[in-house]
This record gives structure tokens, sequence and C-alpha cells, in this order.
């Protein structure tokens, strides 16, 4: 399989809500695909996730759709205590999300609140859905999943669905022609890759 960049990041979060000025992370899910130079093996896969302690309350309507309540937060780090982890598992590597905006949007602020500064080269998977599947009227997640059947465990968790958006992109090269989920990832493009 030839990735579009040789090291790809799948991010997911999940949060208190939906403003990444004032709301919180609660759980951060990375899975980190690095191709073999050679391209004679697969891509290397690693998993990571984590609960976050947001310093507020998860309101009960978030506790109902991702299953993260308060006391399962209480006692995990807050994310000062694993800026520079995230930093790591995401270093030299183009930033993939579902509604990337939402995402990012959310590490940049939480690096912010400490000082530090954010950036990635990000590909959003709702917008390289829509340019590769223009005729389908929905792109969110859930509708991903049906359309390319996906395997889905843990769905509204972080780490759950960074794997389906890693099984979104191979599936992409299961049932499309060998470049054009190449070419269309690729193309510098109003922001299905963009620079922040």
């Amino acid at each position: 399989m030839r990735l579009f960049h040789p090291i790809l990041a799948f991010v997911d979060l999940e949060t208190t809500g939906t403003g990444a000025g004032i709301d919180a992370i609660t759980e951060i899910g990375i899975v980190r695909v690095e191709a073999d130079p050679a391209g004679a093996a697969p891509p290397a896969v690693t998993e990571w996730s984590t609960l976050v302690n947001p310093g507020v309350p998860i309101p009960p309507e978030i506790q109902a759709l991702t299953g993260i309540t308060n006391a399962m937060v209480r006692d995990a780090p807050a994310f000062a205590r694993i800026a520079d982890e995230v930093r790591a598992r995401i270093s030299g590597a183009v930033f993939v999300a579902h509604n990337a905006r939402f995402d990012y949007g959310f590490l940049k602020h939480a690096y912010a609140r400490l000082g530090r500064e954010f950036t990635a080269r990000v590909l959003c998977t709702v917008r390289l859905s829509r340019r590769l599947f223009p005729d389908e009227p929905r792109h969110n997640l859930d509708s991903v999943i049906a359309r390319h059947a996906l395997a889905v465990e843990g769905r509204h968790r972080a780490l759950g669905d960074a794997r389906v958006l890693w099984a979104f992109v191979r599936a992409l090269y299961r049932d499309l022609p060998p470049d054009v989920a190449l070419e269309a990832a690729r193309r510098p493009t109003r922001a299905i890759v963009y620079s922040p």
C-alpha cells in the first residue's frame, strides 16, 4: 500500500462540548501508521490512548454519548502531563481526523493554554470523502462506516474512532483504483490537506 505520506497519525478526541475555546478534552486516541521506506513490508501501526482530566465536569449528555464519566477522568492526567507524549506521537505525520478542524482546534487550544504552539499538516477525512464520493448525501462518520462496511469497536471513544479512520483509508485503497485515493489525498486543495 502506497500511503499518501510516509507517516499518518489518525487522531480522535472526546471532549466536554463542541467549543474548542471553552470546552476541554476528555480522551485522546492516536493510531500512528508509518510506511516501510522500502515498500516491501506492510505499514507499522502503533496505537495509543488515554483519558484526560478536563478540569471541569462532563455534561450529562456528553457522558451519555461517549460513556466517559466524571468518575472515569477523576484520576486521569491533565493535558499538561501528556502534552509531550501527544506531540511525539503526531510528530512528522500528517494529522488525519474526521472533521479535522474540530480535533485540530481542540489540540491547538489545549497547547495554547500551556503557552505552547501546535501546528500540523492536516487531512480531513470528511472532505476526502466528499471529494471521492460527491454523489453521496452524507459524510459523517456513521455514514462512512455504513458505506464502506467498516468494523467498529468503541464508537464515540477516541481510539475506536481513530481506528475507524485508518480502516476507512484502507477501504479506499481496497475499493478504488490504485491511484485514486492517493491522488485525492495528495492534491493540495481547498483544505482537504491544509497546513494551518
